[in-house]
Formats: structure tokens, C-alpha cells, sequence
């Protein structure tokens, strides 16, 4: 009896795994044994929308395949997207990883892509504001015509964001470090232009040029 019950103990706690050589789907769900979505694994034709607070809304940008990561109450908090080939005679491809901050949107990403001759890659840091993102009201603003009010509308409704760091190799053939003010407007750059010319350049919040160094 005794050995019976150690026995069910031990199966009780960890199942046999089930071993297959190949499997083709079209999605993966992981989730946690109480049902919490954590991770899904997918092509693009059913990569989830973003989820937020129980609720999926259409993404106004993801066409990718990939994984989409989720935190502990089931919100998207990030993911491994990319996509490409032969469009229009011209190769394309394109590759991001990326981490958001709590119910907001990416705050680090690492990027490739290529369009053609135009070929980035590089690392951004960017800043999001601490109120949480209101999905429902960026949908409503999405077909507003730009300007100020909509501009306050997004800023009140957690989209507004600023770029403050840029690591990497732009569409032009220049590698390097930018680095930008709370409000997105870079400071400081350091780079190499694709003729190998390098500079350092101090820049004013107007954006011009107050220092340089070639």
C-alpha cells in the first residue's frame, strides 16, 4: 500500500512528456495550469492581436509570424516577430525582438530589416509614459486627421513615446550612437558615414549643431 501510494504520488506530480519527431501547426498556446496565456508560437495568419487586460483588440502594425510574450496576468508584454522575401522583384526581410513596459508598448528592441539596397539594424531604447495605454481610445484616433488635438488626444490616451537611444547601422550606410532628450530630440551623435568618415556632433533641443568634431 505503502508503494502504491508513492507511486500515484510520483505520477500525480509529473506526467509522462509525449515525444513527437515532427509536428505542423498553425499556432502554439503555452499556458500556466490555472489557463494564463504566456506565450504563443504562430505564423502570421493566426498571430494573436494585442491582449491587454483580458481582451484582444486588433494590432494596427503586426503582419509577421513569430512568438508573442505575455506576463504573468496574461497581457503582451513583448515578442520575437519577422517576416520577408522577394517583393516586387526587390528582397525583403525583417527581424524584431522586443520588450514592453506594463501595458504599454516597446520600450527596448533589436531590429533588422532590409528593403532592397536599404538595410538597417540596430538596438532603440524608448521611453513610454506611465499611464497605462488606452487601446480602445488609439482605435478612435487612429482615422482622425492629424494635428494638435489629436496629438493631445493620443498623449492623454498613454501612445505618446520618445526615442532615446539609437544604436546601429541606418538605411543610408552610417553606423552610430544617438542619443536623444526626454522629449525624442537627439543631443549627442557619434558615427561613421559609409565613407568611412567619422564625427561627433553636440546638438541644441532645435537641432542644430552647437559642437563638432570630424
Amino acid at each position: 500500500m505503502t508503494l502504491a501510494a508513492v507511486w500515484l504520488g510520483l505520477t500525480a506530480v509529473s506526467a509522462p512528456a509525449t515525444k513527437f519527431d515532427t509536428i505542423d501547426v498553425q499556432r502554439i498556446n503555452v499556458r500556466e495550469p490555472d489557463g494564463t496565456l504566456r506565450m504563443t508560437i504562430s505564423g502570421k495568419a493566426r498571430i494573436p492581436g494585442l491582449i491587454l487586460g483580458g481582451v484582444e483588440h486588433p494590432h494596427p502594425n503586426r503582419q509577421e509570424a513569430g512568438m508573442i510574450f505575455f506576463n504573468d496576468q496574461g497581457d503582451e508584454n513583448g515578442g520575437l516577430v519577422f517576416d520577408g522575401g522577394m517583393k516586387n522583384g526587390v528582397p525583403t526581410n525583417g527581424g524584431s525582438l522586443t520588450f514592453d513596459r506594463y501595458h504599454q508598448d516597446q520600450t527596448l528592441q533589436m531590429v533588422s530589416t532590409e528593403d532592397g539596397k536599404a538595410r538597417r539594424v540596430g538596438v532603440i531604447v524608448t521611453d513610454r509614459p506611465d499611464r497605462l495605454m488606452d487601446v480602445a481610445a488609439g482605435r478612435r484616433l487612429r482615422d482622425m486627421a492629424p494635428g494638435p488635438e489629436r496629438d493631445r488626444l493620443l498623449t492623454e490616451a498613454g501612445f505618446e513615446s520618445a526615442r532615446r537611444i539609437w544604436l546601429g547601422r541606418d538605411a543610408k550606410g552610417e553606423a552610430s550612437l544617438v542619443l536623444s532628450d526626454a522629449e525624442g530630440r537627439p543631443r549627442l551623435t557619434l558615427g561613421v558615414g559609409a565613407d568611412g568618415t567619422p564625427g561627433v556632433r553636440l546638438l541644441d533641443p532645435a537641432g542644430n549643431v552647437t559642437r563638432e568634431i570630424k
